[in-house]
């Protein structure tokens, strides 16, 4: 609400029952159907509270991750590493399977 006094917004919002709280947080992670995670970080969340629901409000630096359960598991048994290391070389190779198992073999 541009122009207004933050105050009085939040006492007219607090009238009509509606609770707005910060929450401190420093990455948003959104698991998808399709196994893809949005990664939010940089992120602004705000929680609202009005009429006996709870929302959230979000806004950051969003990314889109992609990597589905078996393609992590054929990295990890086929480099014989972490999930960690394979979810990593996976995102410094664009998702691309052999050339993460082979980077991580050298």
């Amino acid at each position: 609400m541009s122009g207004m006094d933050p105050r009085l917004v939040k006492i007219a919002m607090k009238k009509m029952g509606i609770k707005q709280d910060e929450v401190s947080a420093s990455r948003v992670v959104i698991e998808t159907l399709d196994n893809k995670k949005l990664v939010i970080k940089n992120p602004q969340v705000t929680k609202v509270e009005m009429a006996g629901q709870v929302s959230f409000q979000i806004s950051g630096d969003v990314s889109e991750e992609e990597f589905s359960e078996e393609d992590i598991k054929l990295v990890m048994e086929q480099a014989q590493v972490s999930r960690e290391k394979a979810v990593k070389s996976l995102q410094n190779n664009a998702g691309d399977i052999a050339q993460s198992i082979l980077k991580l073999k050298k």
